[in-house]
């Protein structure tokens, strides 16, 4: 089983400053799947519990002379602390600046798997090295993993990645973030549960109720991708919650409850700089779904080579 590759400049930017700071946010630790093309940041995939979390980035964007093998499909994967990943990139850059400040050329950022002594142990363990080299020196700093993952264990892992790539039927794009953080962190003192609605015509309800209090809000004539429909001209004047309960009734909308402080933490991707987010949920309201596009710098196109989405557990209304 070996690993070994350079970051590219784009790679460390983007884990340092902007994937890396968003993933913390999701959970401690997470497993790193790195697979012939692409390479997976992981969250409760295999736990079942709590938000599921895929960021996905193809070899290149991250990587450059990029070398994998192993007896399991050249398919590796194991659990990392991604706080600890964190501070060893940061670093790394780091050194790697102060190596180009110093009029150094070969100031490069390699990573690979090896197996270590540490001391005072008598058996080796599997690290995640990264090694800056400098004109005369090198920095190597060894980021503890887990046991890299059984053949048994990273086909679970491949078959849980697939099913967590369905798409819901219909799809209703946020445009801006800030104004959905900005409700819920006024909805957390309200109460735990949310109710999220998601309608063909392009609508988003979200609401919060408690014996004393209901708060909502409503996002209207939102960018639909997938099933559609139009909304009746009849319901144009009723409330946000009688045109939901409606479009419910008639099939055109879903309804799912989810944790406040889940929905909360899945906004945390904002720090990953996506440029929209698209929301659904999955058939027979098995999970809600986020999905957080990014452009091509410059463009209004989809950059393909990067995606992060995440899936919320749905409650039980009778708990």
């Amino acid at each position: 089983m070996k690993f070994k590759a350079f970051l590219t400049e784009n790679g460390v930017n983007l884990l340092e400053k902007r994937f890396l700071p968003a993933l913390d946010k999701m959970g401690k630790v997470c497993h790193l799947f790195l697979t012939r093309e692409k390479a997976y940041f992981l969250h409760n995939l295999l736990s079942g519990e709590g938000i599921q979390c895929v960021a996905q980035f193809h070899r290149e964007t991250l990587f450059d002379d990029y070398r994998i093998s192993s007896q399991n499909e050249d398919c590796i994967a194991f659990a990392i602390d991604i706080s600890l990943l964190q501070r060893a990139v940061r670093s790394s850059v780091s050194i790697c600046s102060e190596f180009g400040a110093a009029g150094s050329t070969a100031n490069r950022l390699q990573i690979k798997l090896v197996k270590k002594l540490p001391p005072n142990c008598t058996q080796a363990m599997p690290f995640l090295t990264f090694e800056t080299k400098g004109y005369k020196s090198a920095v190597i700093q060894d980021v503890p993993i887990s046991k890299p993952l059984s053949r048994a264990q990273v086909l679970e892992l491949q078959t849980a990645l697939d099913m967590a790539q369905d798409l819901p039927p219909t799809l209703v794009q946020v445009p801006d973030l800030n104004q959905l953080q900005n409700f819920v962190d006024r909805m957390k003192h309200v109460g735990d549960l949310l109710n999220v609605s998601i309608c063909k015509y392009g609508d988003l309800h979200l609401q919060i109720s408690t014996t004393l209090i209901t708060l909502g809000a409503e996002f209207r004539k939102l960018l639909v991708i997938g099933e559609k429909a139009v909304a009746p001209s009849e319901d144009r004047n009723l409330s946000a919650q009688t045109r939901s309960e409606r479009a419910i009734s008639r099939g055109d909308a879903q309804s799912v409850q989810v944790s406040v402080k889940h929905f909360s933490k899945s906004l945390q991707c904002h720090l990953a700089k996506p440029d929209c987010a698209f929301y659904g949920i999955a058939p027979q309201g098995a999970c809600l779904t986020v999905i957080f596009q990014f452009f091509i710098p410059g463009t209004r196109q989809t950059d393909k080579s990067i995606s992060l989405h995440c899936r919320l557990p749905v409650l039980d209304p009778g708990t």
